[in-house]
């Protein structure tokens, strides 16, 4: 009796590439959100520590801005790209200092603007101010957290 031959035959192998393709197609969208969001709350953090240090300058100063004349600037910001340490940056901070008066003595708006591969997220601009509000360019619930 001759023996049965063994191993996949080409159905077979077209069905797992197939189920292989599918879930794929799937997996990646999820995958690269969650990389964003994760890019997004490193922004979060970096704009909730540069708050820190308004505030300690505050403390020490009297006054978010440098000096006390009507267009005056900002202290110069410890750093002004997300993430801090690595190569890739994806967001660049700053204060806002515009005719809205974002930076005044006794108030201030800091601001991560998206840039390179977040360019065009769906959170957009993110803002803090010195009271506490957050603002972006989608559902500030979601892009900020909960």
């Amino acid at each position: 009796m001759k023996g049965r031959a063994q191993g996949f035959t080409l159905i077979e192998l077209m069905i797992v590439v197939a189920v292989v393709g599918i879930l794929a197609a799937i997996a990646y969208p999820s995958y690269q959100e969650h990389v964003r969001e994760s890019r997004r709350s490193n922004a979060r953090v970096d704009l909730l520590q540069l708050a820190q240090f308004m505030e300690r300058y505050y403390t020490s100063n009297g006054r978010y801005t440098v000096t006390t004349a009507s267009n005056a600037a900002g202290p110069a910001l410890p750093y002004d790209e997300s993430p801090k340490d690595g190569s890739a940056k994806y967001y660049d901070l700053s204060l806002l200092n515009n005719a809205a008066d974002d930076l005044t003595t006794s108030a201030y708006t800091l601001q991560a603007v998206p840039k390179g591969v977040m360019n065009g997220d769906r959170c957009g601009t993110l803002t803090l101010t010195n009271a506490g509000v957050k603002d972006a360019g989608g559902d500030v619930d979601d892009c900020w957290g909960r």
